[in-house]
């Protein structure tokens, strides 16, 4: 049988070696490891949908409190179901148990886009700089043919996806509407070909590395469905603190984009995750992101970053990754 685990220990031998040969623990992003857990702000959706005008506005105020302190906030009764969740993560587990050949070779042997499938870090120069982790990303526009061209994927993907982007779209409007703008700006520029869904696999892990490095979205905001393994950690108030599951709950947090949009009214905040010496781990992100032509203009005066187009925030990531090694986003728009 051929195994399906990405080949970590052979790709990165020389790195192992250099960690075995020091003898010395490594330590995540130069950080203490002993990180608290911690409950992120927790909404219930179904107020939205209340007669209660006061009561909805309520909940609008703790989905707009909760981006702008923390930047990341749970959601229940979010309208997607136990059984789309459930089935959709089986689906997700045989996706991941094929032939790493085969996820390797995924246009020809699983029908999804030529270069979908990643894994690791190629540009690793140290066991510290390497995600544990491999992932299929997915436009939306390939979603909705899994049905005819994936038999691993029947409609439950297909039905998250549509659900979840429904459920973007409508919080990126509160908070819209709570930083005093009634805009359709999100609804506008965020299109089928530019947001995507992202497939996650962290498998068990011999030594604490990251299954993610520690980095910010790069969009308007992101939805994410996980499982009750743990492993996410974000920055709140200069500390990192673990994120216990809640296995009612969506986790949402908001991106690089919004937070210049909403002229740091809601913050994009560093979170990573680290993986589990025995067990491994599945999620499932949804993002929404502009077009590549969309112009981003603080949404609010004075602004506090310069007018920028995504696909000049993009290159401006990918060349900061290839000189530097790591993201500075947005610094590099500051006025």
């Amino acid at each position: 049988m051929m195994d399906s685990d990405p080949p970590f220990r052979e790709t990165y031998k020389t790195l192992f070696a250099d960690y075995e040969s020091s003898k010395t623990k490594i330590s995540l992003n130069d950080r203490d490891t002993t990180v608290e857990e911690g409950e992120l702000p927790l909404v219930d959706l179904s107020r939205l949908d209340l007669d209660d005008e006061a009561e909805k506005e309520r909940c609008k105020e703790e989905i707009a409190r909760a981006a702008n302190e923390w930047g990341f906030f749970q959601v229940i009764n979010h309208g997607i179901s136990r059984d789309i969740l459930d089935k959709m993560r089986e689906e997700q587990v045989e996706v991941f148990k094929k032939p790493f050949y085969n996820k390797c070779r995924e246009d020809k042997f699983m029908n999804f886009s030529s270069g979908s499938y990643r894994w690791g870090t190629p540009t690793a120069t140290s066991l510290r700089q390497l995600s544990w982790s491999e992932a299929f990303h997915i436009p939306m526009t390939d979603i909705s043919s899994f049905g005819s061209l994936n038999a691993t994927f029947s409609s439950s993907v297909e039905q998250f996806a549509t659900k979840v982007s429904s459920l973007a779209q409508k919080l990126a409007e509160v908070l819209a509407e709570k930083s005093g703008q009634n805009s359709t700006f999100f609804q506008e520029n965020s299109l089928l070909s530019s947001c995507y869904l992202r497939l996650n696999r962290y498998p068990p892990c011999p030594v604490p590395l990251f299954g993610l490095m520690p980095h910010t979205d790069s969009d308007f905001l992101t939805v994410l469905h996980q499982d009750q393994i743990g492993g996410l950690q974000l920055v709140k108030d200069g500390k990192w603190i673990a994120v216990k599951p809640n296995p009612e709950a969506l986790l949402i947090n908001i991106g690089d984009i919004f937070q210049a949009w909403s002229n740091d009214c809601y913050k994009s905040v560093q979170h990573c995750v680290v993986t589990n010496p025995t067990k491994e781990r599945f999620s499932a992100a949804y993002f929404l992101c502009p077009s590549y032509e969309t112009v981003i203009e603080s949404c609010s005066k004075p602004s506090v970053y310069r007018r920028f187009s995504f696909k000049e925030y993009r290159q401006q990531v990918q060349e900061d990754v290839q000189n530097y090694g790591y993201k500075v986003g947005l610094l590099r728009f500051l006025l």
